[in-house]
């Protein structure tokens, strides 16, 4: 008997491995994968650089969050949201409501690493890159942490290893869950 959730949503900052290590997870699990902010652009035809500058953060968000509505009815996919996805409470309860939700978790001095070269992000469009990524972290971590069912410190990891671990995790995660409710009292008697 298996009462795994649809879908699992992997939830994190920018430069964690959500589409890169996701891509895996997904080929791994035998699901579906979808990047949401590719997703966006897809239906849109604009880059989320212009949805921010075209509808500033609010619209961008907004948009996102019909996202997670419409993906949330679905299963058998396994969701990279944007790093700012759970900075709606609403996006937050979609997400444990309709799936298991996985925070890659990183440090800002890996991001600095990772998104080095990077010139795509709205958010650091800034001089001061690592004093951009402390200040979301701030806010962002806490919500994270307090959003997520498993948590997966991405950072001193291949991206196959890491991949191969999280998959590793998922299963584990299932298997604890199908055998609590195998063990749980039948109270209808």
């Amino acid at each position: 008997m298996t009462h795994r959730k649809p879908l699992i949503y992997l939830i994190g900052p920018m430069g964690s491995g959500k589409s890169t290590i996701g891509r895996r997870v997904a080929d791994l699990l035998g699901t579906e994968f979808l990047d949401c902010d590719s997703e966006l652009e897809a239906r849109t035809g604009a880059s989320v650089n212009l949805i921010f500058d075209v509808e500033g953060e609010e619209g961008f968000r907004e948009r996102e969050t019909r996202l997670l509505e419409e993906l949330a009815g679905g299963e058998n996919c396994l969701v990279a949201t944007g790093g700012g996805a759970v900075l709606r409470e609403e996006n937050r309860r979609i997400m444990k409501q309709s799936g298991v939700v996985v925070y890659l978790q990183t440090s800002v001095q890996k991001q600095l690493e990772r998104l080095r070269q990077d010139r795509s992000r709205p958010l650091l469009q800034t001089a001061n890159r690592e004093r951009r990524l402390k200040e979301i972290a701030e806010v962002r971590n806490p919500l994270y942490l307090e959003t997520a069912d498993i948590v997966f410190p991405s950072q001193n990891r291949s991206v196959p290893l890491a991949a191969k671990r999280l998959s590793e995790t998922l299963l584990s995660y299932w298997q604890q869950a199908d055998e609590s409710t195998e063990s749980a009292p039948d109270e209808r008697a």
